[in-house]
């Protein structure tokens, strides 16, 4: 139990210290959400033109759309579309050999540092998307363009939980991610790959509600839906119940099933790690 606990306070350390440097790239977030704000406009936009000329029920109403439209930009910095740049460095330039020397597992070394790098850059421009699409655009007579607030407090807890979980998701496929750069000694290729599936996959670019019907139970099914989909669906009252209990532990099954493939394809490429050069 000691040796465990031991582990447990070294990740913990590892997650505060990348937390508080990604922290230092104040610039970087305040540029990210101007650009961020500007496409949410747009999409709000666009949806706001469809749902005037639209004659059929559609799958969101539009205050649940511009709902999901303003949390994904909100947690644009969630998304999991390319590796850690500090381990594609390590590859590239030979370091990541002396990663096999830490006195701590590789994984869950590299796991906590994704959490944090996850986790810093997209707190900052959330908050601050927060402040300005719950509270500011409402104040100025454009509610209905603003980001309501979650249709009861049981939302808001299972959304809250919901947030916590599509971090740990993020974290475990970027780790795959990293995997694959270690194998390929390339980012280019993997972080190509992820973009486009999970752009399309989480309901970040266009909500998977909106999907063709047959379509629409492999999307919730499948690991990417945690990232956006079913913790967004939950804070707008579109999940609600069973279903977004049923979401929630979709969410859980696929962060273990990763983390244990990731930990196992770890313990494998590492183990036959080649470094050449000198």
């Amino acid at each position: 139990m000691a040796a465990v606990a031991g582990s447990l306070r070294s990740y913990r350390s590892v997650f505060a210290a990348r937390f508080q440097l990604m922290l230092q790239y104040r610039a970087a977030a305040v540029a990210g959400f101007v650009t961020q704000c500007w496409w949410g406009i747009i999409k709000v936009m666009v949806f706001a033109a469809f749902y005037h000329g639209a004659a059929a029920r559609q799958p969101l109403s539009f205050q649940q759309t511009v709902a999901y439209v303003w949390l994904g930009q909100a947690f644009l910095m969630l998304m999991p579309w390319w590796g850690d740049p500090e381990i594609t460095e390590m590859v590239r330039s030979g370091n990541v050999s002396y990663e096999r020397l830490r006195p701590l597992d590789t994984y869950f070394f590299w796991y906590a540092r994704a959490l944090a790098w996850i986790s810093a850059r997209m707190v900052p421009r959330a908050a601050m998307m927060f402040a300005m699409v719950a509270l500011l655009v409402p104040l100025v007579g454009l509610g209905q363009w603003g980001l309501a607030p979650p249709t009861s407090p049981g939302a808001a807890a299972l959304f809250a939980v919901g947030m916590v979980m599509a971090v740990l998701l993020s974290g475990a496929i970027l780790m795959l991610i990293n995997l694959l750069v270690v194998v390929l000694i390339s980012d280019r290729g993997p972080s190509l790959l992820a973009t486009q599936t999970v752009t399309l996959l989480s309901g970040i670019l266009v909500p998977l509600p909106f999907f063709p019907g047959w379509m629409r139970t492999f999307l919730f099914l499948q690991p990417c839906a945690g990232l956006a989909d079913i913790p967004f669906r939950i804070y707008s009252g579109n999940l609600a119940g069973r279903l977004a209990l049923v979401g929630l532990a979709l969410m859980a099954v696929w962060i273990a099933a990763l983390i244990g493939l990731g930990r196992r394809l770890t313990e494998r490429v590492m183990s036959r790690l080649e470094v050449q050069g000198g």
